[in-house]
């Protein structure tokens, strides 16, 4: 008897004990047996007929694009519940929310590319992700394994939270868990689980690997960092408004690292009344007062946009996410093409979380904030004061951050929707504490700059930051966008 016979026959045996076992008392345990065989050997290219429960049609074999008859509901149940929390996650935005949205998707995709037709795992791009496909189960309930997946990765990434929001993340798992389980066996139930356990298992490991990440979630305002001393450089007037994540410029990228990024220098710092940079803090100081007092459009820009304020609304890259659902929604995405959507959205947001921080610290822009309070009206007050118990961001202001998420993120959509969309973004409808009335565009590029310039009227950013912002923002998804995911999967075949 040769090797493979031998497998096959200990396959056999061993399927033949647990379909005993399974008859005497219902419970199965996962088919360990599987991970014996190599995918030829376990027959993966051979279709395998129908599967079980609900979203498994075909098989594993080639030509089955599983992932695309599947709606989009689990990505959209598990969205929703990360928009809900990390409203209350402190200290993680918006650099390490970013980072989290990026592991959490990248998991999300990788658990369930073996059904897609057209994809690749990303495994081999990215050095240290380590993913055993052979472990992958023969018939698989695709939304049992992303839930199940989910639910260990946001346990994990979306930290500093209260116990009633640990509490939602078990208790949305058990829900979902018992309407996808209808129809699959408790063998296909229990492999499925695995399968998204595992994955999400093997990108907790590879997400350890980033030091310097890692390091900084434990302290993101660290007492050690002293700000660098010049005329016009950033600093702090309050323990609030220490610097936060200074060294977030150091944090892995998933495709394009602030060194391959270009960067425009800011304008001159200049005290003097008739310079450009005079100009741009004029135009700060004179938009937030008049938003303020019009009390009209512009402040409902300003505060539809802000997503500063912890407890109150979630933060910049969150709310990206809440456009990706709202966009979702709208378009009817098929559950492969929405984990396409927010595996590229979550690498976006995470390269522009890390370059973006890596120039606000080597410019160190101050906020508006002080230099108006020094050299036109000692009695200033920001628009954001009113929602926050400081005037400022903790941060330098070059370039802005909101810009920049709102272009990576605007600049994946587009690739996926094209530019001109009606859109109505309800992420805060029915919000008191400030002004969430909807708001509609006719093009997502609009509705990115508009987010962008927000922070005019807000009062935390001069127009270079903002202009600078968006510039960033885009040619971060440009390389998103020319991430080449396709080719012919591994055990799914090439869909002919």
């Amino acid at each position: 008897m040769n090797r493979i016979q031998f497998k096959v026959f200990l396959l056999f045996f061993l399927s033949a004990i647990i379909f005993q076992s399974c008859s005497e008392d219902e419970e199965i345990l996962p088919d360990e047996s599987l991970a014996l065989l190599t995918a030829d050997e376990r027959g993966g290219g051979n279709g395998g007929g129908p599967g079980n429960g609900p979203g498994n049609g075909p098989g594993n074999g080639p030509g089955n694009n599983q992932i695309a008859q599947i709606d989009h509901d689990v990505v959209k149940e598990w969205t929703d519940l990360i928009l809900e929390i990390d409203r209350y996650a402190t200290g993680m935005r918006p650099t390490a929310s970013a980072r989290s949205f990026a592991y959490i998707y990248l998991a999300a995709y990788e658990t369930a590319v073996e059904g897609m037709s057209d994809y690749n795992s990303t495994e081999r791009r990215l050095d240290g992700l380590e993913i055993d496909e052979r472990r992958l189960p023969r018939n698989v309930n695709w939304e049992l394994a992303l839930n199940s997946c989910f639910a260990k990765m946001v346990n994990h990434f979306i930290y500093n939270i209260p116990i009633a929001s640990i509490e939602k993340i078990g208790l949305l798992e058990e829900e979902l868990a018992s309407e996808y389980l209808d129809g699959s066996s408790t063998a296909v139930a229990t492999q499925s689980k695995a399968w998204g356990a595992y994955i999400a298992d093997q990108v907790i490991a590879y997400s350890l690997t980033d030091a310097d990440a890692e390091a900084q979630k434990l302290d993101p305002q660290p007492t050690s960092y002293v700000p660098p001393v010049g005329d016009g450089y950033w600093t702090f007037s309050a323990e609030p408004e220490r610097a936060l994540f200074p060294y977030w410029g150091s944090v892995r990228t998933f495709v394009i690292s602030p060194e391959e990024t270009t960067t425009v220098p800011p304008k001159t710092y200049s005290e003097e009344p008739g310079s450009p940079y005079f100009a741009e803090m004029m135009e700060c100081y004179n938009d937030n007062n008049e938003a303020r007092d019009e009390d009209g459009e512009a402040l409902w820009i300003a505060e539809f946009w802000s997503d500063d304020v912890e407890n109150t609304t979630y933060g910049p890259p969150a709310r990206q996410l809440s456009i990706s659902n709202q966009l979702m929604e709208q378009f009817d995405l098929d559950l492969e093409k929405a984990l396409v959507l927010y595996l590229k959205l979550g690498f976006s947001l995470n390269d522009a979380a890390v370059a973006t921080w890596k120039y606000k610290y080597d410019y160190m822009v101050m906020r508006p904030n002080v230099y108006i309070h020094e050299f036109i009206d000692p009695d200033f007050q920001t628009n954001l004061f009113r929602l926050i118990p400081w005037p400022n961001p903790s941060f330098p202001g070059y370039p802005s951050g909101h810009s920049a998420f709102a272009s990576a993120a605007a600049g994946v959509f587009i690739d996926a929707f094209g530019n001109n969309v009606n859109f109505t973004d309800r992420s805060h409808e029915g919000r008191s504490e400030f002004r969430g009335e909807p708001r509609q565009f006719s093009r997502l590029r609009t509705m990115a700059a508009e987010n962008a310039f927000s922070r005019i009227p807000l009062g935390v950013h001069m127009r270079m930051d903002c202009v600078e912002g968006l510039r960033l923002g885009y040619e971060i998804s440009d390389a998103i966008n020319d991430l080449n995911l396709k080719g012919r999967n591994r055990l799914a075949g090439n869909g002919g």
